[in-house]
């Protein structure tokens, strides 16, 4: 499989949003490999999108990675308890990124879930097993993310994605929870492997 390199990233948040699905995005966390495929993402356009922490050209500490070069991840917390990672899109000063919420788990599957549930896998119910990683605190949870991770460059070696080739058929519909935003709630950036 091929490590995607920086100019994977140098493009529009909804092109790069489209792009990321059926990614294998990974994790090295203490010489063991965890990974999953990226199912479901959202993507904010930065400057002119309502939803974006970045609209209006606001700037600050925790904004500031999504004005600097793609390719980074842009980790921030919701809820006071949940962390959500978002990787930034376009290029320098062009504040988008694209909010992974939900992957497929494939490798590492008792670390995340001693990291969801304190058990391994293999005890898991059928229902525990479907909410693993299908949103995106669940995905940052089971994955080892935290907003120690933000500004962390995904062209490095401890978190990256790789492309096995997979070209999933993609749904749209509206963002999620971002009743607050006019206009921009009803735009179409929310996109999802189809199910068959």
């Amino acid at each position: 499989m091929a490590k995607l390199t920086r100019d994977f990233y140098k493009k529009s948040a909804i092109l790069l949003s489209k792009d990321l699905l059926g990614k294998i995005f990974v994790r090295i966390i203490d010489g063991k490999k965890i990974s999953c495929r990226i199912s479901e993402v959202e993507a904010y356009m930065g400057i002119l999108d309502k939803a974006a922490h970045s609209y209006s050209g606001k700037r600050t500490n925790r904004t500031e990675v999504m004005y600097g070069e793609p390719g980074f991840l842009y980790v921030f917390i919701i809820y006071g308890m949940y962390n959500c990672a978002n990787i930034v899109a376009a290029d320098v000063d062009i504040p988008e990124a694209v909010l992974i919420r939900a992957g497929v788990p494939l490798e590492g599957l008792d670390e995340m879930a001693l990291r969801r549930y304190n058990k391994t896998y293999s005890l898991l119910s059928k229902k525990e097993k479907l909410n693993l990683a299908n949103g995106p605190g669940k995905l940052c949870k089971a994955m080892g993310i935290d907003r120690t991770d933000n500004g962390e460059d995904l062209c490095e070696n401890i978190t990256y994605l790789e492309d096995d080739g997979s070209r999933p058929e993609i749904s749209v519909s509206k963002r999620i929870g971002i009743d607050y935003a006019e206009e921009a709630a009803d735009f179409l950036w929310r996109f999802y492997i189809k199910e068959e």
